[in-house]
């Protein structure tokens, strides 16, 4: 029920073939406004949740099994909640001082004048707040395109983020448990990470570990487990950010939900420490819980 539900489905159908491979009973139950009563008739014990956008990133799903007592995978209501909002995520980062590019928030209705304040000069990455995958993304490089720009991200519902481009690397770091794995390079064919670059074979090269003093690759690695923490994540996740010239780093999103495709990033990582590809599914089932306790009575 999102722009990513291609990729969700992806995602899901590779779990599920190594989950069904491990001896796991698995079921592929699509998602839809009758989830509830497809989740009952099933007789779900766990859920994998390989959804990716909205409705499945976003604590709407995670809220939805919380009340239905079914243990899941991934984060929690909140945190999901403030990690599919991009501008969430930076107030939060900010709270604990951690370093982002200078932003501003659009509200939906908002005109963009000549009296409009950018948050920093140009370029200007131009995203939706609460999408992923680099859908209706743009970079800004002359004023009078930037109204034309935020239209195409608000087609996608919301408040958009307008955010200072960070020249440099392209860094993500991946989170499994309590440990950051590594920091991988991705390098597009172009100038960003366009969906059409990230699910497209061959438009992407990635540099693992990625090519930073030891330095700053640690602080890299401190950094996105932070950013983790701070969010309130939990089990696994993916941190992206940028390294400028003189390699400081800057935290641009985390991702709950990171997608466990064959082009995936987290895969990739887990792989460069010595994880298979089973081995990380059956670790991530492995943290599937319920996050709310319920309140003893007095």
């Amino acid at each position: 029920m999102s722009a990513e539900r291609e990729i969700s489905q992806m995602t899901g159908e590779s779990v599920a073939r190594v989950l069904s491979e491990r001896g796991y009973n698995a079921s592929v139950i699509r998602m839809g406004r009758d989830l509830p009563a497809r989740l009952l008739a099933a007789r779900i014990d766990v859920v994998f949740n390989a959804l990716h956008g909205r409705y499945g990133e976003d604590g709407c799903v995670q809220g939805l099994l919380e009340v239905m007592g079914i243990a899941y995978t991934g984060s929690g209501v909140l945190a999901s909640a403030i990690g599919m909002n991009k501008i969430a995520s930076k107030r939060v980062w900010q709270t604990f001082g951690l370093p982002t590019p200078e932003w501003r928030g659009v509200a939906a209705g908002e005109t963009i004048g000549a009296s409009f304040v950018l948050p920093a000069k140009l370029p200007l990455v131009v995203k939706p707040a609460a999408e992923g995958s680099s859908v209706g993304v743009s970079i800004v490089r002359e004023r009078s395109k930037l109204p034309s720009t935020i239209t195409k991200a608000r087609a996608f519902g919301g408040e958009v983020l307008l955010e200072r481009y960070v020249e440099g690397r392209e860094v993500t770091v991946g989170i499994l448990g309590t440990r950051a794995l590594c920091a991988m390079e991705v390098v597009p064919e172009g100038e960003f990470h366009s969906f059409e670059v990230k699910y497209t074979p061959g438009k992407e090269r990635f540099v693992l570990p990625a090519p930073l003093s030891k330095k700053a690759y640690d602080r890299v690695l401190e950094l996105a487990l932070e950013a983790h923490r701070a969010t309130g994540a939990e089990s696994y996740s993916r941190v992206d950010l940028r390294v400028d010239a003189h390699e400081a780093p800057f935290l641009i999103e985390i991702n709950t939900l990171p997608g466990l495709t064959h082009l995936s990033y987290l895969p990739k990582m887990a792989a460069h420490v010595g994880i298979t590809y089973s081995d990380l599914v059956e670790t991530i089932l492995d943290g599937a819980s319920l996050k709310m306790k319920e309140a003893q009575s007095p």
